[in-house]
């Protein structure tokens, strides 16, 4: 007979496992702050600083046309590692950097979920490009942006050659999707949300 004590396990875990990542990155705790929780919160912060530019690198590895979309996109959200672990229902989450003119514009986190048959935990990284400053500015102003509900992200093709379909790179908002083997295909980021973390 099917046990669902491993499965609530599991999901119990992965919950707190999620919950734990976010108030590390945020540095919240139910006391006052201290120089230490800041210095953690900055290092931390440091590191996603890092791993954004190590994301992006692989990125023009792997289509070196994205570089000129990268510098041509009014703001650039990298999430390095987006860990998913799943068992009949799946979730997401990661931690990630917007750009701005080069510069941090800010600290935000990632959530999705899914039923289905996923055993295992997986990682990618998500790099979205907001190409207009309307679209910029509409993500910035929301207090949770849902892919889908608040705004279309056109999962960038690529071909063999590494070339960018030009169809898809005038579109407002970009993504591009990587996992241990290069760009994903035919991948949707419907239903993903995006929240700002706090500063």
């Amino acid at each position: 007979m099917f046990s669902t004590v491993p499965f609530l396990r599991r999901v119990g875990i992965a919950t707190a496992l999620s919950c734990a990542a976010v108030l590390q990155f945020s540095g919240c705790t139910t006391t006052t702050a201290s120089k230490s929780s800041t210095s953690t919160t900055s290092e931390t912060r440091q590191s996603l600083n890092s791993a954004a530019d190590a994301t992006l690198s692989r990125l023009y590895q792997a289509s070196p046309q994205s570089k000129e979309l990268v510098a041509r996109a009014r703001g650039v959200l990298v999430f390095p590692d987006v860990l998913s672990g799943s068992f009949i229902v799946g979730a997401e989450h990661g931690n990630g950097v917007l750009r701005v003119g080069g510069t941090e514009a800010g600290y935000y986190s990632t959530t999705a979920g899914s039923i289905g048959f996923q055993a295992g935990a997986q990682s990618k990284a998500m790099v979205l490009l907001f190409m207009t400053d309307e679209s910029l500015s509409k993500f910035r102003k929301s207090s949770g942006w849902t892919v889908g509900a608040d705004a279309t992200v056109a999962v960038v093709n690529v071909g063999a050659n590494g070339r960018i379909d030009t169809d898809t790179a005038q579109k407002p908002i970009v993504g591009f999707v990587m996992n241990n083997g290069g760009l994903m295909a035919g991948v949707s980021l419907e239903g993903t949300k995006i929240s700002k973390l706090a500063p």
